[in-house]
Order: C-alpha cells, then structure tokens, then sequence
C-alpha cells in the first residue's frame, strides 16, 4: 500500500481508495537492521488518531448488566437510559447496546509471511489472536445472553431447524457456523427475531460462538484515555531477525475520515518499562532540566543572599 498526503487514505493498485468498505491492502514493512532481532512477543497493534473515546458520553453508553447476559427484554429501563441513542432500531433491541460497542474497530489483519533477510520464509510464525485481552475481563465483564446456547456438529450436515416435541425451534441458526478448523456448530440465541446480536453487526470480525467473549471486542470496550491510542491486535511468538519483510493483509472495514482522524499498523516489542514512548522521555527531560534550573536558582540564592537564621524579622506577632 502507499500513503499518500492524506493520511486517512490508503491506496493500492495505483488509485483504488480503501475507504470503501470491504477493500483488502497488502502492507509491508521491514524491521531496521539498526535495530537487532525482534524478540517475542511481538506486537502487533492498530493505533488510531482524533478518536475521544473518553468523552463522558461516550464512555458511560454501554450497559454492564447487558454485558454479563442479561436481555434487555427483561431489563424494560435499557432503551431509555445510558445506551440511548443506540439501543434499538424500530423494533429490534440492539445487543449489546451503546457507543462503545457499536463503534468496534472491525478492520480484519491476517499475517500473510515473514520474509527473513536471507529471502526464506520463517515457518511457524503466526501471528496469534487469543491472550490479548485482561484474563479478569473475560472472567468477570461479559458473557453470552441468558439462554445461549451451541452444540459442536459430527458433520456440517446437521439440522439448525430441528424442533422438539412442542414444535419450537431448538436453534436460532439458518446454517451451521463453521469455524477456523473447519469444524461446524449450531447455536441457539434467545428473542434472535427481535434482537441484532453482536455477531449480527460485525459478521467479518465476531462468529456466532463466542460473541461477547470475542478478546478483540474485550480490548476495545477497554476505553483509551487519550485520543491518539494503541490496541492490541495480536502477537507473534518467534523471534523476527533485523531486515525481515512482514506481509499483512488489511481488509478496511473501519472508516476513520467522518472523525478527521487516521489509523495506522504498529508491530513493536514490549521492554520491562513497557512499549516504546517518545513523547514520555522528552516530558521526564524536560521535567528534569526544569528542576536542575530551580535547583542552581535556589543555590545561587542562598549562597550571595542567604537567610540568617533566627532572624526575628521575619517573625510575625498577633497584633492585640
């Protein structure tokens, strides 16, 4: 891909733009020779630029009972209070509800190769999707809706419109979700005619099984604190040599020019005081050179025009 002087736009085959929803880019970048080997875990995070996700507003419009499998057919007050204005379409309950969730960054990037400096591909070397998001988030913040439930398939044959005796439905699924290991599933979701589920709004980025528990939703209902952040996409667990080619495909689904703002891809190492930040070393000089200032101020003061002490003129009296 090529940037050009619009930083929200990425462009490929010579003029196709990717702000259309849906278009794939192939990115490359190569890790410094200056720079050594990249040691794992190797991050790889999507940074994005003018977006306020600590905006009050935008930070309390999400419904932690909604969350943790609640309906909001049974909660009533969902509709009319912090989810509000997204929290239904028409008739349809929206699940979940609010700002956060229903902005989710949903720009699919897969690791195509790494290319090492000596033109070999490094084997076994994917970039890993699982682990990304706060082992106590996953545990205690979100579960799927009361009454979900899915059945793993012997064959991709099975029957998402079996009945039981009463002639209901024992699963909401048209056909069977065949996940990443080819392996089928039929799932069952609760009010499914008169809610939009998360896997109903983002289909590219969140499959039918996990929902909620998906660790890319986890990361982003984490809220950033400044408008110019990082989140973590993946990691790749193999040393990468200096001067390898990484090849990502990035399939553009999340529109950043509504917001005036831009988004990038950032492959980094954590050290033992974290990622890399530049901005954080200039304010820790900066702070410093400004108390090694005062400090040759206050020594130079009280060296040509110390204070005595016990002067009594600077003791003052309660006047009666």
């Amino acid at each position: 891909c090529e940037i050009g002087n619009n930083p929200n736009k990425m462009w490929i085959d010579g003029g196709q733009t990717l702000n259309a929803v849906g278009n794939t880019c192939e990115i490359k970048m190569q890790v410094p020779f200056d720079k050594g080997d990249m040691e794992p875990p190797v991050l790889v995070h999507y940074e994005i630029m003018n977006f306020y996700q600590n905006y009050r507003k935008y930070i309390t419009s999400y419904d932690q009972y909604q969350l943790l499998g609640k309906l909001a057919q049974d909660q009533g007050l969902t509709e009319q209070s912090v989810c509000q204005p997204l929290s239904k379409i028409g008739d349809v309950y929206i699940n979940p509800c609010g700002l956060i969730a229903n902005t989710l960054f949903n720009d699919i990037i897969k690791l195509v190769s790494i290319v090492g400096p000596d033109g070999e591909v490094i084997p076994n070397a994917p970039m890993v999707e699982t682990g990304i998001a706060w082992e106590s988030d996953l545990k205690y913040k979100y579960r799927q809706p009361d009454g979900f439930k899915s059945q793993q398939c012997e064959s991709c044959n099975c029957d998402c419109n079996e009945t039981d005796g009463e002639g209901k439905r024992k699963w909401s699924c048209n056909t069977p979700y065949i996940d990443e290991d080819g392996i089928c599933w039929r799932y069952y979701y609760p009010f499914d005619e008169s809610t939009q589920y998360l896997y109903e709004t983002y289909p590219m980025l969140i499959n039918p099984i996990e929902g909620v528990t998906n660790e890319h939703f986890v990361v982003w209902m984490r809220a950033a604190a400044l408008p110019h952040f990082r989140k973590l996409y993946g990691y790749i667990e193999q040393t990468i040599p200096a001067g390898s080619v990484l090849t990502f495909t990035v399939m553009a689904n999340y529109a950043v020019e509504r917001l005036q703002g831009s988004k990038a891809l950032v492959v980094s190492n954590n050290y033992i005081f974290g990622g890399k930040n530049h901005w954080l070393g200039t304010l820790f000089i900066a702070v410093g050179s400004i108390a090694a200032i005062l400090g040759v101020f206050f020594l130079c003061k009280d060296k040509f025009a110390p204070r005595r002490l016990g002067d009594r003129m600077y003791l003052k009296y309660k006047e009666e």
